[in-house]
């Protein structure tokens, strides 16, 4: 077999091609990373939001007054927006849902003392078409349990019972007809009334907050009549400070409200880390694509040498937790060791031998005794590595003398 043939056998690909597959599979990873953290964002939201194209949703009148009035409505994402900025001002219109979260429909009644709101009921019971998005069913009308629970948040009050005695409503001059089972309440003075004492359009006595308690009046149901979407606008006209002066409230869906670590990520200020750890990483797998100087050799777990074996030693008597009685072994140890390396009479030992090892050093008195002494009275290993130190330099010292 030929050289060429063998290093095609050992390397099926070259490495241009490897790179740019693991390249492709990066970047499709990002991709489907990108994707799926924005893709609730690109679908169609249905229920009665703003942001729905449904029969109770109100996309048709955010629509609407974009139309006639020449700009979009804003649409508030965030609690802070309610009560500041150049639209804190605006009429705004909280378009409660059967799962819309009670706790912020709370904060902005709070946020939004006396500033112009209007509170629209929620009425029907739906479900998304499976086939069409954005699409919904009417199932039924919520039970008056469930509509009064959000009534009681915003006014004591509670929905009426029985059907209207009129056929139409007047709204701003313009008769439309009554919705199907129509909501409403009790009311002596009704903005918008369906009737003597019935109240479709109500407002309280003491904050500038309306309560619109039929949404059919103003949904995109309802804007497919073209005098109900003309109504539609004259009620807004009744309440607005000023004309086209209308928000949208979405915190009371939840949208823009939840925090989504993947977004966390990709959006600031938190992206300049991200990419900072994507280049750390990139940065890594190319210094890892080529080896710099010979393979290291893998050392023994056990190495040879006197060294080696004192170091494991050590290490045996440090978890065995007997260093700290080994001042005492060690200083007798190297009293015996000096005295035959400096050459004491036979048989001398104890204090005997100290003297006489004494009598060598003729710079300091008592030297070796006192280097003794501290070893062995040791009672932390600084100490004791200290004191062996300097008894194992009088010692070597000695020893260079007689030489």
């Amino acid at each position: 077999m030929s050289a060429g043939a063998a290093d095609a056998t050992q390397e099926p690909f070259s490495r241009r091609t490897l790179f740019w597959g693991i390249f492709a599979s990066l970047l499709a990873a990002a991709g489907f990373f990108l994707l799926s953290t924005y893709a609730p964002d690109f679908r169609q939201p249905t229920g009665a939001t703003p942001l729905s194209k449904g029969g109770t949703g109100y996309a048709g009148l955010v629509e609407w007054l974009k139309i006639t009035n020449e700009q979009a409505p804003p649409m508030v994402r965030s609690e802070k927006a309610l009560v500041s900025g150049p639209a804190s001002s605006f009429l705004l219109i909280v378009t409660i849902a059967p799962d819309s979260d009670p706790a912020a429909l709370e904060r902005i009644v709070k946020l939004r003392s006396g500033k112009d709101t209007l509170f629209v009921l929620p009425k029907w019971v739906t479900f998304p078409q499976p086939d069409h998005e954005g699409w919904e069913m009417k199932l039924e009308r919520l039970p008056n349990t469930v509509v009064n629970d959000w009534l009681g948040r915003l006014a004591k009050a509670k929905l009426g019972e029985g059907k209207p005695t009129v056929d139409q409503i007047e709204v701003g001059g313009r008769k439309i007809a009554v919705p199907d089972e129509l909501q409403w309440v009790a009311d002596e003075h009704p903005l918008i009334a369906a009737g003597d004492g019935k109240a479709v359009l109500t407002e309280l006595d003491d904050e500038p907050f309306y309560i619109l308690t039929d949404p059919d009046l103003i949904n995109n149901a309802a804007l497919r009549d073209p005098q109900k979407a003309a109504a539609a606008l004259d009620l807004i006209a009744m309440l607005e400070p000023a004309k086209g002066a209308v928000m949208f409230d979405l915190t009371v869906d939840g949208i823009g409200r939840n925090y989504d670590l993947a977004k966390l990520l990709v959006e600031p200020p938190f992206l300049a880390l991200t990419l900072s750890v994507l280049a750390a990483a990139a940065l890594a797998f190319l210094h890892g694509l080529g080896r710099f100087g010979p393979p290291r050799a893998e050392g023994r777990a056990i190495a040879f040498g006197k060294r080696a074996l004192v170091d494991t030693t050590a290490m045996l008597l440090k978890r065995a937790g007997r260093l700290q009685g080994l001042g005492d072994r060690y200083a007798a140890l190297m009293r015996q060791r000096a005295g035959a390396l400096l050459g004491a009479p036979q048989g001398l030992q104890g204090e005997p031998l100290d003297r006489w090892l004494d009598s060598r050093d003729k710079g300091e008195a008592h030297s070796f005794t006192a280097r003794f002494k501290a070893v062995n009275d040791s009672n932390n290993l600084a100490a004791m590595h200290q004191a062996a130190q300097e008894l194992h330099d009088w010692t070597a010292r000695r020893l260079g003398e007689r030489r």
